[in-house]
C-alpha cells in the first residue's frame, strides 16, 4: 500500500486556483517515508516493506520576550507607488495624511504627473465625463472652463492638486520600473528601476508596494506584417507627433475607440482624405450621466455660472446633482432589462439620425451586441464626419502594410501619407513589467494561457501569494456606475488601513488567502452572466461580436475589467477590510501576534504633563458625533 499524509492533519497545504473559481489542495507526501512495493508475475503482492527514516529535529521558535517600546510606536517602513496619474496623485495626497510620518516615494516614467492626460495630446483630446465629476472629492475646482474639459485643463488640475497638498516631494520623475520581485528572506520588494535621465539602472527596496499604473498605460502600435517597411509618417495617438502638418494629407486612421472617435472629427476638415479603419462596431452615444447631448463645439460655462459656483453651498448642490446621475445608472448593465432595451432603441435612433446624410452607413456602424457590453463612447462630430465625402469608412480587415500604404484582406491597397494608430493599449491587465513572488510572474500568469489565464485578484485590491502588494485602478477595481476619482479615493483609503495595520501591529507580511480569493472569483463567475458584459452569443443577431477591455479584448472572454457590483456596493465592501481573509507573518522572532503591545505604555503617557492631550475623547457636547465617537484611529 501507499502511505499518504492525511490532508486534515497536514498544517502545510498549498492551494492552487482553478479557472472556475474553486481551489484544489495539493498535499505533499511525507518525504521521510519511502514506500517499496514488490509485485510478482501473478500480480499479487508478495512483500511490502516500509522504511521509516528518523524524524528531523523539531525547530522551536525563540522564546517570547517583551519588546521595550510603547504600543503606538509605529515601525518605519518604505512604501512605493508606481504611477503618477489620477491614482498615483490620489495616493500621494491621502496616504501621508492617513499614515503620518510615512516614508513614501512615487515612481513615474514621465517628467510630470497626469498619467494619460500627460501623455495624450492629440487634437480633440478631452474627457467624455463632465469635468465637475472627474475631479477629487477633497479638492474641488469650481472654475472649470468647459463642461467636458480638454486634456490640458484636466492635466493642469491634477498637477494643481499635487501642488496644493505638497505631494511633489514624493514624486520621482522619469524613473521607469522594469521589474518588481519579492525577496522573502528580507520580507521586502526589490524594484529594478531605470533612470530615464541618465540611463542608469538601479535597485530600491520597499516594505509595501502599490501599483497605480492604470488601465491603459502601455499603449502599443499594431503588429501588422510589413508595418516596419512603411515609408510614410506613422505614430500612435497616445504619442502624437506635433511636428507633422496634416493639412492636405492622405491619412489612415486605425481604430474607433475613444481616441479614434475624438481624432476623426478633428482631422477630417483639414485632410485631403481619411481612410478610417474600424475593426469593431461601437455604440456612439449622446453623453454619460444627466448632462444631455454633447456637441462637437465646447460647452463653456458662463461667467454667471462660474461666479455662482464660488458659493460653496450652491456649488455642492450642483455637483451632487450631476454626480448622482453617475451613481444611478447601474441598472442598464443587466441583460434584457427594460433599461438596457430602452437604451438600445434610443442609441440606434440617435446613430441613424447622425448619419442621415449617408444612411447606408447605419448597417455598418450600429452594433449587434447590447448597449454597455463594451464601453459606449460619446463621440460628438464623429458620426457626422463619417458622412463627409473625404472620409472612407473601412471595415475590411487589414492584411499588411506596404511602403506606400495599407492592404486589406480583399487585396485592395490604399496609399496614404500618414498613418495614425488609435489602437489603444494592452487590455489583458497583465502588468507591463514582471511582478514576481514565490516563482510566479504576474506578467505571464495573468495572460491567456498563463498559470491563471486572467487577473487572479482579491476584491481587485491584492493577490494571494504576493505579500505587501496592492492595486489602485487595476482589474475588478471600479463598478460600472459612480466616478473614477471617488473609486480611487476609496481604494487608497482601503490600502491606508492595510498599511496602518502592517506598520503598527508587528506584522511583517500580509496577503489575502487563496481560499478568500477563490470565493471572490467564484462570486464573479456567478454574477457576470447576469450582465451584458457577457452578452456575446454568436447564435443571436442581437448579442454577438462583443469584445472590450472588460473581457480582455476577447469575444466571450472572462470578465475582469469591472467590479461585480455597483460603485456604491464596491465602496461599501471596501470600507472595512475583512482581516479574516488575510494571512500574516510577524516581526517578532517568536511569532507572537501580540508582541506589538510593547511595554504596555502609550507614547503620550511618557510625555511631560501639559504637553500632550491625554483626554482627546472629551469634546464640547455640541461637537460630539455619536457615529464616530470612539472610532477614529487619530484620537484614540
Amino acid at each position: 500500500m501507499t502511505l499518504v499524509q492525511d490532508p486534515l492533519q497536514d498544517p502545510v497545504q498549498q492551494k492552487q486556483p482553478l479557472l472556475n473559481g474553486h481551489a484544489v489542495h495539493v498535499v505533499p507526501t511525507d518525504s521521510n517515508a519511502a514506500v517499496d512495493v514488490d509485485v510478482n508475475v501473478k500480480n499479487t503482492v508478495t512483500e511490502t516493506t516500509t522504511e521509516v527514516k528518523p524524524e528531523p529535529e523539531i525547530q522551536t521558535k525563540p522564546r517570547f520576550e517583551i519588546e521595550e517600546h510603547p504600543i503606538d510606536q509605529v515601525r518605519d517602513i518604505k512604501v512605493g507607488v508606481i504611477g503618477a496619474g489620477l491614482a498615483g496623485v490620489t495616493a500621494a495626497v491621502l496616504l501621508p495624511a492617513k499614515l503620518p510620518g510615512l516614508d513614501l516615494r512615487v515612481y513615474e516614467k514621465n517628467p510630470d504627473v497626469g498619467g494619460t492626460w500627460f501623455e495624450n495630446t492629440y487634437p480633440g483630446v478631452r474627457c467624455d465625463i463632465p469635468a465637475h465629476v472627474y475631479q477629487s472629492g477633497f479638492a474641488p475646482n469650481t472654475q472649470w472652463t468647459e463642461e467636458f474639459a480638454q486634456g490640458h485643463e484636466i492635466r493642469e488640475y491634477w498637477q494643481s492638486v499635487a501642488r496644493k497638498f505638497d505631494a511633489y516631494k514624493y514624486f520621482r520623475f522619469r524613473q521607469k520600473v522594469q521589474r518588481a520581485e519579492w525577496v522573502a528572506e528580507e520580507t521586502k520588494w526589490k524594484l529594478t528601476i531605470e533612470d530615464l535621465n541618465s540611463g542608469e539602472v538601479y535597485e530600491d527596496r520597499l516594505d509595501f508596494l502599490v501599483s497605480a499604473i492604470g488601465h491603459f498605460n502601455a499603449w502599443r502600435l499594431p503588429d501588422y506584417p510589413g508595418i516596419d517597411t512603411y515609408q510614410g509618417v506613422l505614430f500612435h495617438s497616445s504619442n502624437w507627433n506635433h511636428d507633422v502638418d496634416l493639412h492636405g494629407k492622405r491619412i489612415a486612421l486605425i481604430g474607433n475607440g475613444a481616441s479614434g472617435l475624438q481624432v476623426l472629427p478633428s482631422i477630417q476638415p483639414i485632410a485631403a482624405h481619411v481612410d478610417h479603419y474600424a475593426r469593431n462596431r461601437t455604440w456612439v452615444v449622446e453623453a454619460f450621466g444627466p448632462g444631455g447631448i454633447r456637441r462637437l463645439e465646447p460647452n463653456y460655462f458662463s461667467d454667471e455660472q462660474k461666479e455662482a459656483f464660488k458659493d460653496p453651498k450652491t456649488y455642492l448642490e450642483y455637483r451632487k446633482k450631476v454626480e448622482a446621475g453617475f451613481f444611478s445608472r447601474f441598472g442598464v448593465i443587466f441583460k434584457n432589462s427594460p433599461e438596457n432595451n430602452a437604451l438600445r432603441e434610443k442609441w440606434t435612433n440617435l446613430m441613424k439620425e447622425r448619419v442621415k446624410d449617408k444612411p447606408e452607413l447605419a448597417d455598418q456602424i450600429i452594433p449587434d451586441f447590447p448597449p454597455n457590453c463594451r464601453r459606449p463612447t460619446p463621440g460628438p462630430g464623429y458620426l457626422e464626419a463619417l458622412t463627409k465625402p473625404n472620409v472612407s469608412y473601412i471595415t475590411t480587415r487589414i492584411q499588411r502594410f506596404t511602403e506606400k500604404g495599407i492592404v486589406t484582406v480583399d487585396g485592395v491597397e490604399r496609399e496614404v501619407d500618414v498613418v495614425i494608430c488609435a489602437t489603444g493599449a494592452n487590455v489583458d491587465f497583465a502588468p507591463p513589467f514582471p511582478i514576481v513572488a514565490h516563482g510566479v510572474n504576474l506578467q505571464e500568469a495573468w495572460k491567456p494561457g498563463g498559470k491563471y489565464g486572467f487577473p487572479y485578484l482579491y476584491l481587485g485590491m491584492a493577490a494571494p501569494g504576493f505579500p505587501n502588494l496592492a492595486w489602485v485602478g487595476g482589474p475588478y477595481s471600479s463598478g460600472y456606475s459612480g466616478t473614477v476619482p471617488n473609486s480611487f479615493e476609496n481604494q487608497v483609503t482601503y490600502i491606508a488601513k492595510v498599511i496602518r495595520k502592517l506598520r503598527s501591529q508587528g506584522i511583517a507580511t500580509l496577503a489575502p488567502t487563496f481560499a478568500a480569493t477563490d470565493d471572490f472569483v467564484e462570486y464573479c463567475d456567478r454574477f457576470y452572466p447576469r450582465t451584458v458584459w457577457t452578452g456575446n452569443d454568436d447564435s443571436s443577431k442581437d448579442s454577438k461580436n462583443c469584445s472590450s477591455w472588460y473581457n480582455g479584448g476577447r469575444p466571450g472572454g472572462r470578465v475582469h475589467g469591472l467590479f461585480p457590483g455597483s460603485a456604491a456596493t464596491a465602496n461599501y465592501i471596501r470600507r472595512d477590510p475583512r482581516w479574516e481573509d488575510f494571512e500574516y507573518t510577524y516581526t517578532n522572532p517568536s511569532g507572537n501576534r501580540f508582541a506589538w503591545f510593547g511595554n504596555g505604555w502609550r507614547e503620550r503617557e511618557k510625555q511631560p504633563e501639559g504637553e500632550v492631550d491625554l483626554t482627546p475623547h472629551l469634546k464640547i457636547e455640541s461637537e460630539i458625533d455619536l457615529r464616530t465617537h470612539c472610532e477614529g484611529w487619530w484620537d484614540v
